[in-house]
């Protein structure tokens, strides 16, 4: 990009890499906060998908009773009973960005007669109610990464577009400007000496 090469050029220059030198440690911090809480969140994450692995695990045991749920009629079949509603997420602020989090997981009130079923299904009720919850907290967790991981690549482009594009180019621009401006007086210091010494012949 073509520069005038005037002072008023050379002041503009030096104003925008101070607020370049000013916003570069901001974004940086930003971009380091970002990586810090996404590694925490996958920490997490790993730890809820490993938890819910296990507790499907642990329902192996359950496989042979489970068998059971197909000879209920229709409507009092176990999934009937255990019907996620919503999931309730609060606003949170990471480094200026909003994303969910995970509050709890409601369920349909499904009322029923004890009498209609065996022991075993207060016990299976629970046991899905939480492999559901743990679902929906993991994909909270997903989509906390995903909205900072989009954060965190756009804050990184603009860190690297002031590292190694904007100061540079400023820089470079401020010391063009400067040896113009240099040779310009330069130049008129040496007309000034030649058209005295005119002026002192004649």
């Amino acid at each position: 990009m073509a520069i005038k090469l005037t002072k008023n050029e050379l002041k503009k220059q030096k104003d925008n890499l101070k607020q370049f030198q000013r916003y570069l440690p901001t974004l940086q911090l930003k971009k380091q906060q970002l990586q810090s809480v996404i590694m925490k969140i996958r920490t997490e994450l790993e730890e809820k998908e490993t938890e819910r692995i296990q507790m499907i695990g642990d329902l192996d045991d359950w496989i042979a009773v489970f068998a059971e749920n197909e000879i209920f009629e229709e409507e009092k079949r176990l999934d009937r009973l255990v019907q996620p509603d919503k999931v309730v997420t609060k606003n949170e602020n990471i480094a200026g960005v909003t994303i969910p989090a995970f509050e709890e997981l409601t369920f349909k009130d499904i009322n029923y007669d004890v009498d209609d079923y065996p022991l075993w299904v207060d016990t299976a009720v629970f046991k899905l109610r939480e492999i559901a919850r743990l679902d929906a907290i993991v994909s909270t967790l997903r989509k906390q990464t995903e909205l900072l991981e989009a954060e965190l690549r756009t804050t990184s482009q603009r860190v690297n577009l002031f590292e190694k594009v904007k100061i540079p180019e400023a820089k470079e621009n401020i010391r063009v400007i400067q040896v113009y401006l240099g040779d310009q007086q330069t130049a008129a210091v040496v007309r000034g000496k030649i058209s005295k010494k005119k002026l002192v012949e004649v």
